[in-house]
């Protein structure tokens, strides 16, 4: 075992720079590092408006975010792919700049896995909130001495393996994407209308809307004898996320519940103004959940309107700012839509047989997406597993 300063320099300083240059660096401010470990935006600023008072790095080197809750999330970087030789950015980074012989993959591997940062978190300094990774113990934390030939090999598997489950996610987030192209190469554009669909109010096509019953419950996953009501963030990004719910014990339940099934189209009418609107599918029965007072269960008339359709309807950006015109609220706190202000929305609807192709190839892709969904999930536990024993030896070893 050795400790990090073996592997890296903490915080070098600037080296020779013209502080009144108007030369173009890098600048990555924090949200320009993803919580995936990349620096997903590149943007440059002249040296003038940033050698002061922003941390200074330079191509090659790891960043890692210092503050809470960045830090435990994993917000860092190998800035091998830096715009310019020299950059700068948040103040709340640490920098990281490999010594002679030592892979930077290696370097960002080794302070970006869950272990490093829980430990890491152990060792926070400050305030609520403001709490931050101390450089002194950067300096000192424990990590495998690994020689530099290992430490190539060991990012190469890394990079590997890393690469594997990005490719996967982002299959994932392409589904959604594809299935919006095809709704406006199918209908058009909901509010111009283009191909003339019959216009009709959203409550003539729907046969019910059904409101949930928010139960107090605790922010945790729920035993196998309780059960748990959704939050609203369970739909706001569109696809139905299970995880997100409130523990509620069985003998608090003194009512009918509204459990969420496969094909059920839910409807968020509470939120932020980013957020409220929001639609998702439900792609397989979930009998231990049930839906709050801010969720609606949309029922279509199926001999009007299909589910998907209603969904990708109720998405599409114009159509969604329309309805959220229509919310009360002030600026700033939340929104509310009412079930009338919703039964009222002027919508197309095109032919039910021209919907059924378009759900049929909904469904399709959804079931393909969670294919790969699980894939996904192998692959993050395949990832974690070879951080591990590349971290603890064994992976070294057996190289």
């Amino acid at each position: 075992m050795t400790t990090l300063e073996h592997y890296a320099e903490l915080n070098p300083t600037a080296g020779e720079v013209d502080r009144e240059s108007l030369q173009q660096v890098a600048f990555v401010p924090m949200a320009a590092v993803s919580e995936g470990g990349r620096l997903e935006v590149h943007e440059t600023r002249p040296i003038s408006e940033v050698a002061k008072g922003y941390t200074n790095f330079a191509r090659g080197d790891v960043i890692v975010a210092k503050i809470t809750p960045c830090m435990e999330n994993g917000k860092a970087a190998h800035l091998s792919n830096l715009a310019t030789e020299v950059g700068f950015g948040s103040t709340e980074f640490h920098v990281l700049r490999p010594k002679p012989g030592v892979d930077g993959r290696f370097l960002f591997y080794l302070v970006w896995n869950q272990r490093f940062r829980a430990e890491a978190a152990k060792h926070m300094t400050g305030s609520a909130g403001q709490k931050r990774v101390p450089a002194s113990y950067l300096r000192r934390a424990t990590v495998p001495l690994v020689s530099p030939r290992e430490q190539s090999r060991i990012a190469d598997i890394l990079d590997k393996a890393d690469a594997i489950r990005r490719k996967r996610k982002q299959a994932i987030a392409l589904t959604e994407e594809l299935l919006r192209s095809a709704f406006l190469d199918m209908f058009g554009d909901p509010v111009a209308n283009p191909r003339g669909w019959q216009v009709r109010e959203f409550g003539d096509v729907i046969e019910d809307l059904d409101a949930g019953w928010s139960a107090n419950g605790e922010a945790r996953q729920r035993e196998d004898d309780e059960y748990g009501v959704l939050k609203v963030s369970a739909v706001t990004s569109g696809i139905f996320r299970p995880e997100e719910h409130k523990a509620v014990a069985a003998a608090e339940i003194d009512r009918k519940l509204i459990t969420p099934r496969a094909g059920d189209l839910l409807f968020s009418r509470a939120n932020t103004r980013e957020l409220v609107a929001a639609t998702c599918l439900v792609e397989q029965d979930s009998p231990r959940l049930f839906l709050p007072d801010k969720l609606w269960r949309i029922m279509p008339n199926e001999s009007e309107a299909t589910a998907p359709y209603l969904r990708f309807l109720l998405s599409h950006d114009r159509l969604r700012y329309e309805l959220t015109r229509t919310a009360t609220g002030t600026s700033g706190s939340m929104l509310n839509i009412s079930m009338g202000k919703l039964r009222a929305l002027r919508v197309p609807i095109p032919p039910v047989d021209m919907q059924a192709k378009f759900s049929a190839l909904v469904w399709d892709s959804l079931r393909a997406k969670a294919r790969t969904e699980q894939a996904q999930r192998e692959s993050e536990l395949l990832f974690e597993s070879l951080v591990a024993r590349a971290f603890s030896g064994a992976l070294a070893e057996s190289c």
